[in-house]
């Protein structure tokens, strides 16, 4: 049952009902699926591997958790570190931050959450940012070196961190300080199937350029590395282009110079480059086998890589120096021999390579030691393993978890006691089960297993896995959590799972088979003394670091430490460290093998559950009182169980959760007050409150709803109703002000009749009949006089085109005011034409008739009227022959023009001379200058005319004259306005009557020998130019086209 109404599942499994495994993984199970990864047991976090990105990280939910305390929102791994991060600071006290689990549970992205939420919340500043970045970029270059893929994991830790990180009283990171504990050297000279060596190599060949490869003597492909599984070369998901780049930069943002930087990739290329080195068989001249190096060239480039002397390399290789006090003797090593010490130096450089990396990280973030400084402690290390085949490094793994959960007991039951005491409730002891024994089974100084391996590493004789095998079963034949082959047959028990090879121990998750096999040699972790020499021959400044003990000056005959030794001091540190600081932990789980999202195993999980003790934490954690809160909060969630403090309680918050239990009947066995918090022993009675909590909340939610309808309708209608009566007020108001407006003007009126009727009654006793007449005619007068005054004034311009004219103020005035305007027209023009010369009075009659006749009606009127009529168009005063044509008596030619004749036998033309005089008009040659035709005006009886652009017209005669017998004249002029116009005035004067001028394009002439039909049409694309042509059709019809 979840203990909010929005959860999934139960967040803390304290409160888990029924308590067992089952129970357990369903929950776990439930809220994977719904993507809730994060679960409590209490102020443990249980963190389920999601494999995919989850959008519940970032600076938003940062800040979310930052501003709450542990319970109050989902669980998540970042209030897990604010509780830390604000002990440290607001408390003063050193915090460790515990992340166990499987390879491929989560662990190092466990961590980098930690460091990030811890470097989004603490202070701002240069030197600040400085510091924080520099532990963050320790990040990507440690998983460089210290990371590989395995069949479970593709970014797997291959060695255990704990980082102190360091803070100054206002809680702002100094710097920090990192342990490294048990690298897998092994993992350089071999990998499992679908494994990988380290990633630093393969972004190395991968990123690294061309110039650099060259200089590191290194080729780009991977399958030229014996040292490089040729199976697993790329990683799905993971770009060793930009992660080497990404080292880089790390790398220079920590502090590392760029010949530092030079130098470790050296070493590392050095590393390649050993596994390529090739041993072959040889014998000695006694025929004792030996070895030696099949193909120089390799060792030769490993020579000039790192300074050194490669016959020198070589003989370290294949030979062996043992020293005593008196003599030194040379042992030839045989392939097998020289593999093995190849190897090992393959693995010492990359240790040592390592642990010099993080010496050097440590450089750089380390703090003054002046400086006063709380730390928070975050510990990322393998979980407990148990594997197909488990070795010695499973062993010491499993001792450094066995060590763990020690502490985590310890703590944890000391943390309950310590709050127990502190409320003043009594302390109950609990029952569990402690691991102590396990822990001195393997680590006791004299009779541990970790000993007993030293002792049989030092001793002299015969030494082997065998030996030490024994010496185990006969030590701890009858100690309840060790089994072997050989106890098993004492106890006359079979098992047919155990090795003769193998002994078995129950550790507190489960009993571990381990394989003695290589235990001697691991644990020896020996390197031959000649190749400590030789590296410390090399000149190359770093390598030659990494082997201090090759300095003959500081040669010792005493032999190195061994591993395991040096791994249970390392823990014994890390275990005091632990002891100093308050624990918070972080339990990481692998839901699947296959590193699918959304796939849950039960059986994995609760493999894991069982080696993580989740179980085991509960219980002791629910042992005395499941669940525990302060007064005041309790307080707060649950005062609307109780009358008494429902709404408001005024009195102390004891009393009021008191008053709160005792309502709800609660037993008071199941409860316990302590002086700050009141203690609930079973989570029933918890969940009881929470559904009463949920179904009261209904109660006051139905509550709140119906008071706030209610008050919801009540101001409705308390509205509608204040609207209702303004709109009333107003549309009564708006009706009366119309009804009195209507009453007022009728009233206005009635008056203004009677008053009218009432003094005309009374005027007609003074004044005579017909005094309205006279007053009337007299105002009339007026007004004429006022609007004749004010014409005056307000007169147009004397200009004749101006047409502008005053309006008449009253309507009675139009037909004056028409007339004025007329007549001051007509005066207008009179003034305009006494100002003419008797010229220019000429010219405008002319141009006046030419109106008369051809406005509207000739196309080619309107190019003509801006065109003063020149009369003589051929030059006739310089031309003495023509004046003489005219006639003495004739007086001067109105008008001179070269026309075209049409022939009315076949419509073609001809070119005459056309001169027109007061009398005649006369058609002379243009050649000869002779007289063709004289036509007096009196016989022109008619003239047609085309309305179009052209010059066509024809001079109709009369029979009866001479020149009419031979019948009409069809002529074409370019002047044919001014001609027709002079002609009509012409004909005016002499014969005293109008020319008639018919514009038509069917007219008929008259010839000799009868009569023809012309017919004037239009060319549809000549666009009416003037341009003619004439065609004869038949004998009585003649078509132009213009």
């Amino acid at each position: 049952m979840p203990l909010l109404e929005d959860t999934v599942g139960v967040e803390d499994l304290i409160l888990l009902e029924p308590l067992d495994q089952e129970s357990m993984l369903k929950n776990l199970q439930l809220r994977f699926e719904n993507k809730e990864i994060y679960t409590y047991i209490g102020n443990v976090v249980v963190s389920v591997n999601p494999y995919q990105q989850l959008s519940i990280y970032g600076p938003e939910f940062i800040a979310k958790y930052r501003d709450y305390t542990f319970y109050e929102l989902k669980p998540h791994i970042y209030a897990l570190a604010n509780v830390a991060y604000q002990s440290l600071k607001d408390r003063d006290r050193d915090q460790c931050i515990l992340i166990t689990g499987e390879s491929g549970a989560g662990k190092t992205e466990a961590s980098k959450l930690v460091m990030s939420y811890v470097a989004a919340v603490c202070g701002k500043g240069e030197q600040v940012n400085s510091v924080k970045e520099q532990l963050l970029q320790s990040n990507p270059v440690l998983e460089a070196f210290g990371n590989a893929k395995t069949i479970r994991n593709n970014n797997s830790s291959r060695f255990g961190k704990y980082m102190d990180i360091e803070f100054d009283f206002k809680g702002s990171p100094l710097g920090g300080v990192i342990t490294n504990y048990l690298l897998e050297k092994s993992r350089v000279v071999k990998q499992l199937k679908g494994e990988r060596n380290f990633h630093i190599f393969y972004q190395l060949l991968a990123g690294a350029d061309a110039q650099l490869l060259r200089a590191l003597k290194l080729d780009r492909e991977t399958s030229h590395y014996s040292y490089l599984n040729q199976e697993v070369s790329r990683v799905d998901g993971m770009d060793d282009v930009s992660n080497f780049k990404a080292v880089q930069n790390a790398m220079t943002v920590i502090g590392f110079s760029e010949e530092e930087i030079r130098q470790v990739l050296e070493v590392t290329a050095l590393v390649l480059k050993l596994g390529n080195v090739e041993l072959a068989d040889e014998f000695q001249a006694n025929g004792t086998p030996a070895s030696g190096i099949r193909d120089g060239q390799g060792v030769q480039e490993i020579g000039e890589l790192v300074g050194l002397n490669s016959e020198e390399l070589e003989r370290a290789l294949c030979s062996r120096t043992r020293e005593t006090a008196k003599e030194k003797v040379v042992t030839a090593l045989s392939v097998i021999q020289a593999q093995y010490a190849l190897d090992a130096l393959a693995k010492n450089i990359y240790s040592r390579l390592f642990n010099w990396i993080v010496n050097r990280i440590n450089e750089s973030i380390k703090v003054g030691t002046g400086e006063k400084k709380k730390v928070m402690g975050v510990l990322d290390i393998y979980g407990f393993e148990i594997l197909q085949d488990n070795s010695f490094e499973q062993f010491v793994i499993n001792y450094c978890n066995e060590k763990l959960q020690q502490v985590f007991i310890e703590l944890t039951l000391k943390e309950e006691q310590e709050e127990y005491k502190r409320e003043g409730i009594p302390w109950t002891k609990v029952d569990y089960f402690d691991n102590s024994i396990i822990c001195n089974l393997i680590e006791h100084n004299q009779r541990g297993i970790l000993a007993m391996l030293d002792e049989e590493c030092l001793r002299p004789g015969v030494v082997s896995d065998s030996t030490f095998l024994a010496k185990l079963n006969q030590l701890f034949s009858k100690h309840e959590h060790y089994e072997s082959k050989v106890t098993q047959n004492a106890q006359h028990q079979y098992d047919h799972t155990m090795g003769l090879s193998c002994f078995r121990i129950c550790h507190y998750a489960g009993k571990v088979t381990y394989n003695v096999t290589s235990f001697i040699d691991k644990n020896n972790d020996l390197l031959f003394r000649d190749l400590s020499q030789a590296m410390w021959k090399a000149k190359h400044p770093l390598l030659r670091s990494l082997f201090p003990e090759g300095d003959p000056k500081q040669a010792s005959l005493k032999r190195p430490p061994t591993a395991g030794s040096q791994f249970k001091g390392s823990v014994s540190t890390l275990m005091k460290n632990l002891y100093a600081k308050n624990p918070n932990y972080i339990r990481c789980i692998k839901p699947n093998d296959q590193q699918q999202r959304g796939l849950f195993s039960s059986e994995l999980v609760a493999t894991q559950a069982r080696y993580l003790g989740l179980l085991e934490n509960i219980r002791v954690r629910r042992a005395g009182y499941a669940h525990r809160q302060r007064y005041g909060t309790f307080l707060e969630r649950y005062r609307m169980l109780s009358r008494s403090t429902w709404p408001r309680w005024t009195q102390g918050e004891q009393e009021g959760v008191k008053k709160i239990m005792e309502e709800m009947n609660v037993a008071s066995g199941e409860l316990a007050y302590g002086k700050t918090k009141i203690f609930i022993r079973s989570p029933k009675t918890l969940f009881y409150l929470e559904e009463q909590r949920r179904l009261k909340i209904q109660q006051l939610a139905t509550l709140i709803q119906k008071m706030y309808r209610g008050w919801r309708c009540r101001t409705h209608y308390q509205q509608m109703r204040k609207s209702q009566i303004l709109i009333s007020a107003w549309f009564r108001g708006n009706m009366q002000k119309k009804l009195y407006g209507k009453i007022r003007a009728s009233t206005l009126l009635i008056q203004a009749f009677v008053r009218g009727w009432k003094a005309r009654k009374n005027y007609r006793k003074y004044f005579r009949s017909g005094a309205a007449l006279t007053v009337a005619n007299f105002i009339y007068k007026s007004l004429a006089q006022k609007f004749l005054l004010g014409l005056k004034n307000t007169l147009p311009s004397h200009k004749v085109l101006d047409k502008t004219w005053p309006t008449a103020p009253y309507k009675y005035f139009n037909t004056a005011n028409q007339e004025l305007r007329q007549l001051f027209h007509q005066w207008k023009c009179k003034k305009f034409l006494d100002q003419l010369s008797p010229k220019q009075v000429e010219v405008l009659k002319e141009k006046l008739c030419a109106s008369e006749l051809f406005k509207g009606k000739k196309a080619s009127y309107p190019q003509s009227v801006p065109i003063q009529f020149r009369g003589d168009y051929i030059g006739l005063q310089g031309n003495p022959k023509l004046q003489k044509l005219k006639g003495g008596e004739e007086g001067p030619v109105l008008m001179a023009e070269i026309v075209k004749k049409v022939n009315r036998g076949n419509g073609k033309t001809s070119s005459r001379i056309l001169l027109l005089t007061k009398g005649h008009v006369i058609l002379t040659d243009t050649k000869k200058s002779q007289t063709k035709t004289v036509i007096g005006l009196d016989s022109v009886t008619e003239v047609s005319v085309t309305s179009f652009r052209d010059g066509l017209f024809s001079l109709h005669l009369s029979e009866i004259s001479s020149v009419g017998s031979k019948g009409d004249f069809l002529l074409i002029s370019e002047h044919v306005i001014e001609l027709l116009t002079k002609m009509y005035r012409a004909v005016l004067d002499a014969t005293q009557r109008q020319l008639p001028v018919t514009v038509t394009e069917k007219f008929s002439v008259k010839f000799k020998d009868g009569s023809m039909a012309v017919k004037v049409i239009q060319n549809p694309g000549g666009g009416g130019d003037g341009k003619l042509s004439c065609k004869k059709k038949g004998g009585h019809s003649l078509e132009v086209t213009v």
